[in-house]
């Protein structure tokens, strides 16, 4: 297919500004040769954000019905009436949509996309590609959603991509091409030379991301207790519950209580300016009780110049090389999280140089390297199609 530009539609059902709606408008205005354009599934701020970044972007609205279905109840008996009759009707219409924009390729960007929009491109006789921001195993999604996830990638997608090896080998054996294809992580997260971090300051180390259970913003709170005790070091959350867990942001704050840090420490809410945040620390930790799929905040941090303290499964394994441009730990353990965090909280030495590689290692997500291999696995899947 030499340079013709390739005639993409990109399918998601969420238009807030999540990891996966931020990893696409992150990609889209530098991948080159692609004339894209994007359908989603709902309004919101990642359409203007994207129609600024003069992506062609329309709205093409899903009832509530559908497009609001919780992953846990994305399963044979777990869907009502009224949700089976709208995702229909909107797969139906989906269908006609690619028909009249007669796309070489459609790619899906959230899992909920690549079920309903899978289906409308095969309808439509159009090739389709997963991209897979989701582990599909049991311990992140229901087990019969899982299975089901598994059955249609042998049926609906051409191609697969997914943003970590965790993600892709969760999906088991697809007859079909794959290529783990890491989020792009923007240049504007990226940091001049920190040198060496002023020992009079107080220390900050702090998370961003979504407050939910399964971020373990709890194990954090309770290794930062542990690993700093008494004195100044603070500890801030940056991000705000989504999705019916409202009641997790209140039980971070009886914790803080209880372990006697609540004033020292800052809740900031939703916060769009994440590289602003970040440049407020000295310490990033990712404290996930289950594999992260690919943990975006982790590489944003490890751009910014930060010292980066993750947990050893999903994503940020393949990320960080222990000792060398970060620190991991076990998921869930409280006391070896607060030994990283004692460790890099008296040694200014060790958190310089851990941010120093780390900002070398995240020059490999810069968005041009990214979209390089996103084109590059297109034109694969167009010599197949």
């Amino acid at each position: 297919m030499g340079d013709e530009r390739l005639r993409v539609v990109y399918l998601g059902h969420c238009a807030q500004l999540s990891g996966a709606e931020l990893a696409l408008l992150r990609l889209l205005p530098v991948l080159r040769n692609v004339d894209a354009h994007v359908l989603l599934a709902e309004d919101g701020p990642l359409v203007d954000r994207l129609r600024k970044a003069g992506m062609r972007t329309e709205v093409l609205p899903m009832a509530e019905s559908a497009r609001g279905l919780s992953r846990q109840r994305v399963r044979p008996r777990g869907l009502s009436a009224a949700s089976i009759l709208a995702s229909a009707r909107y797969v139906l219409r989906l269908n006609e949509e690619l028909r009249r924009l007669g796309p070489d390729l459609v790619h899906t960007n959230t899992l909920k996309a690549a079920l309903y929009g899978g289906t409308a491109a095969r309808m439509a006789g159009v090739p389709v590609v997963w991209h897979l921001h989701d582990r599909i195993a049991e311990d992140y999604l229901p087990g019969p959603t899982a299975r089901l996830v598994r059955s249609l990638a042998r049926r609906l997608p051409a191609g697969i991509i997914a943003n970590s090896r965790s993600t892709l080998e969760s999906l088991q054996a697809v007859p079909v091409p794959t290529a783990v294809i890491p989020s792009p992580v923007s240049p504007h997260f990226r940091s001049p030379e920190r040198g060496e971090p002023a020992t009079e300051r107080v220390l900050v180390v702090g998370m961003v991301g979504r407050l939910a259970p399964w971020k373990g913003q709890h194990i954090f709170l309770d290794a930062f207790s542990r690993a700093f005790p008494p004195g100044e070091a603070r500890a801030v959350l940056v991000g705000a519950p989504l999705f019916g867990e409202e009641s997790y942001e209140d039980e971070l704050r009886a914790l803080a209580a209880r372990l006697g840090i609540a004033e020292r420490l800052e809740m900031t809410g939703f916060q769009e300016d994440v590289a602003a945040q970040l440049r407020r620390f000295d310490v990033l930790v990712h404290a996930s009780v289950i594999p992260e799929p690919f943990g975006q905040v982790v590489v944003e941090g490890m751009a910014a110049g930060l010292p980066v303290v993750a947990t050893a499964a999903g994503g940020p394994a393949e990320v960080i090389s222990d000792g060398v441009d970060g620190l991991l730990v076990a998921p869930g353990d409280a006391e070896a999280l607060a030994a990283a965090l004692r460790r890099l909280g008296y040694d200014s030495g060790l958190r310089a140089s851990l941010g120093a590689a780390a900002r070398q290692r995240a020059t490999a997500y810069a968005p041009d390297e990214v979209a390089g291999q996103v084109l590059a696995f297109y034109r694969r899947l167009a010599v197949r199609h």
